[in-house]
């Protein structure tokens, strides 16, 4: 009797003349299982250059990106109790220690580092900067992800890889009680011209180089999943050439997507394109390339993306604002739709595209995007039973923590009109908005997300939304929680 009430419930509101045209009905008790993520889905880098400290990406606080696009930076403080809090409230997730500068890093295996790295290296990873990567994974319940040095030092006397720099890290890690969930072998292949291999390094050297790398991970490590090939781009090598050069063999195929490049390279994006249909699509053609890769060459194979933000390069100016978090969210909701196992936003802590403030360590609005997907958004992927409408993306999950409970994220990109889409049963909403755009702060139900003053998160509460019509306000994304639903049971 309870089940008919409810179906006629919502068979009045689909068919009540107050709903008006394009109020679509979210109707939870429809919803279906299409899929599932990996539990760490939502992950994040800290490049290895935050690690060894080093010249980054300079911010634009900074100025003078003309002259120079980079900045020196001391290590980043992994045992800061702010940044341990923030990141451990995002557990659990994969933390991903590599970059473009880790190409060129020399792990310094003695207590005693050298003041320079030696020969055919640029920088000096110590053990003592490697122990806090070790504890900060501990501390935020993150797997750690990394790659290895393929630059001139770390190879013999042939020009071939040589694995004695990896062995000593995957030595050391072990002895820590720690552990490398997986490895790439290098960043970025497809940038090999520019990013720390030999002089005129090619397919066929990295086919030669990556054998050698996946026999020996199987036999010093064979609980790292070993995932590649990385791509970032196919305007140097290609990654096609990569895969048939080097007969693969991947536990996950992984690749590196940006919307575009920041104005530090050159691009000069007008804020306006961030909340277009082409911007937020452009996660779409990227991940079709690369699965159709997959496809063809290691079939069934799952896929990670491990580096990803709105712009290379450091990100663009309005990518610290909750302009982004449009692009952040949707990109998650698509990636998982399409059946994507983990995403690794770069960065947690650096630069214009870090989660956090790279100073202070505070949140950004797409740390409370970050956050708000992690609390509500679980690992079984829903049909949200609505066609795909311009202007209104729709997401839906299971509740990560609640059976029998259903999340939805409703993401409105128009800055412009309201959308209305119409609930067949009570649920608890958290609007996400913000009172301009591009607005460094973002509000929840209308009150401004911050920290506490002893550095806690804030209460993150719902506002009850009863059965009916639902306003969602222009340039906002909404999460709504709905219980009794048959997927999630």
């Amino acid at each position: 009797m309870q089940a008919i009430r409810k179906i006629g419930v919502a068979l009045l509101i689909a068919t009540s003349p107050g709903t008006g045209r394009g109020a679509e009905l979210i109707a939870p008790q429809s919803m279906r299982a299409i899929g599932t993520i990996d539990a760490r889905f939502q992950s994040y880098n800290v490049e290895m250059v935050e690690v060894t400290g080093g010249r980054f990406w300079k911010p634009y606080a900074q100025g003078d990106m003309q002259h120079d696009r980079y900045a020196y930076r001391p290590p980043i403080d992994l045992s800061n109790p702010r940044l341990r809090k923030l990141a451990a409230a995002l557990g659990p997730a994969y933390l991903r220690v590599s970059g473009t500068w880790a190409n060129a890093t020399f792990y310094a295996g003695a207590e005693s580092p050298p003041v320079t790295p030696p020969a055919g290296f640029n920088t000096v990873l110590t053990r003592a900067q490697w122990r806090g990567v070790i504890a900060f994974a501990h501390a935020a319940n993150a797997e750690i992800v990394t790659s290895f040095a393929v630059s001139p030092g770390s190879r013999g006397t042939d020009g071939a890889w040589t694995p004695d720099q990896a062995q000593g890290l995957i030595d050391y890690t072990r002895r820590l009680g720690g552990h490398i969930a997986a490895a790439e072998f290098m960043n970025e292949p497809t940038l090999a011209a520019t990013n720390g291999p030999p002089s005129g390094y090619d397919a066929k050297a990295y086919g030669r180089d990556f054998k050698i790398f996946r026999d020996w991970m199987r036999r010093s490590s064979p609980g790292t999943l070993i995932a590649g090939p990385g791509s970032a781009g196919e305007s140097g090598i290609t990654t096609r050439d990569l895969l048939a050069a080097s007969s693969e063999r991947l536990d996950r195929v992984s690749y590196h997507h940006y919307n575009t490049l920041s104005p530090r390279c050159g691009v000069h994006d007008d804020p306006a394109k961030a909340l277009s249909e082409d911007w937020l699509s452009r996660t779409d053609a990227a991940l079709a390339i690369y699965r159709g890769l997959r496809d063809e060459f290691e079939p069934g194979k799952p896929i990670w993306l491990t580096e990803t933000a709105d712009a290379a390069c450091g990100g663009n100016p309005w990518d610290a604002t909750f302009l982004d978090s449009f692009r952040y969210l949707d990109q998650l909701g698509r990636l998982a739709k399409a059946g994507v196992q983990v995403v690794m936003h770069n960065t947690l802590a650096a630069s214009d595209y870090g989660l956090l403030d790279e100073r202070t360590f505070r949140p950004r609005p797409n740390y409370w995007a970050a956050l708000l997907w992690h609390r509500l958004m679980g690992t079984t992927v829903l049909d949200t039973g609505i066609a795909t409408s311009p202007g209104l993306h729709t997401y839906a999950h299971c509740h990560p923590a609640t059976k029998g409970t259903a999340s939805m994220l409703l993401i409105n990109i128009s800055q412009r009109g309201s959308r209305a889409v119409t609930l067949a049963a009570p649920a608890d909403r958290y609007t996400l908005g913000a009172r301009r755009l591009p607005s460094a702060s973002v509000q929840l139900n209308g009150l401004t997300l911050t920290l506490t003053g002893s550095d806690d998160l804030p209460r993150i509460a719902p506002r009850a939304e009863p059965a009916g019509r639902l306003r969602l306000p222009p340039a906002s994304i909404t999460f709504l929680v709905m219980p009794d639903v048959a997927a999630c049971r």
